[in-house]
């Protein structure tokens, strides 16, 4: 109890969590905000998962985000799966809502918002190509698709994950695929180039998923990365006169979403932001 109210418990799990600053940002903006939650991470090994899903639900949390490696794994724990997390395979929210357990994935529509945040676009007439056909891809190709981006390229090393995922999608709006290898000229033609891919990512960060000549000043770059932020794709398209996205806006948004989903009211950005720019690191 906190001042005589019942105290909602929700939490982050995963494998490992210590690093994680959503404690921090959540805990933050319930203090801000005044509302009776609290927000706790737990270290759970994989032999662990089951039971300790249970336990969350005897103890009466109200949710809990997951993270690695247990997105695609918690859509058997729980009773009802949101289209998102339908769609994309994966869960990383999960909300307790009259007696049932339901998951959704929050990562695609998060980037789309911190995307509009803070670039001027318009996907009805966009042509974005999209490296990578991981898990991050399949969230954001999906929020693509459902909000009218005219085209979708998936470009990845393994053409044959990159066919799957355009197959997947292509209900949703118009796909194609490639080799990364053969993608430099629907690069050229594309409005918007997204990495969904680790490239570029701690420590390996000289590195880039693409060549940096193939940007040009007319694009948009989005890179999902975000320790380093300014990575070396974003620090290359950015000399090349393009416009650059960073990744630690979709961290905001996608726990932006599951606040609202856990309290129905809108999210205290500032508050949440101002949290995580005062952390050492990002989640």
């Amino acid at each position: 109890m906190r001042g005589g109210k019942k105290v909602n418990v929700l939490a982050l799990i995963g494998c490992p969590v210590a690093h994680s600053k959503s404690p921090r940002m959540f805990n933050t903006a319930f203090q801000d905000t005044q509302l009776p939650y609290v927000y706790l991470a737990h270290h759970v090994e994989p032999h662990q998962l089951e039971m300790a899903v249970n336990g969350l639900k005897t103890l009466g949390y109200e949710g809990f985000n997951v993270t690695i490696p247990y997105k695609e794994t918690m859509m058997n724990l729980v009773d009802e799966l949101d289209e998102s997390a339908q769609v994309i395979g994966a869960i990383n929210t999960v909300v307790h809502r009259e007696g049932k357990w339901i998951g959704y994935n929050t990562d695609g529509a998060g980037y789309l918002r911190s995307l509009r945040e803070s670039i001027a676009i318009d996907l009805n007439h966009c042509k974005v190509v999209m490296i990578g056909a991981g898990g991050a891809a399949r969230a954001v190709g999906y929020a693509l698709c459902t909000h009218g981006i005219q085209h979708l390229t998936i470009v990845n090393r393994t053409v044959k994950k990159a066919n799957e995922l355009a197959n997947q999608l292509a209900s949703r709006g118009q796909t194609n695929f490639l080799a990364l290898a053969d993608a430099e000229e629907v690069i050229a033609q594309a409005d918007l180039i997204i990495n969904t891919t680790s490239v570029g990512m701690h420590p390996h960060t000289k590195q880039s998923p693409i060549p940096i000549d193939w940007i040009g000043a007319h694009h948009i770059v989005s890179d999902l990365v975000y320790n380093p932020l300014h990575t070396a794709l974003l620090q290359g398209a950015e000399k090349k006169g393009a416009k650059i996205h960073t990744g630690d806006g979709m961290l905001l948004y996608q726990a932006a979403i599951a606040w609202e989903l856990w309290t129905s009211r809108p999210a205290p950005i500032p508050v949440m932001k101002k949290a995580l720019e005062q952390a050492n690191s990002y989640t």
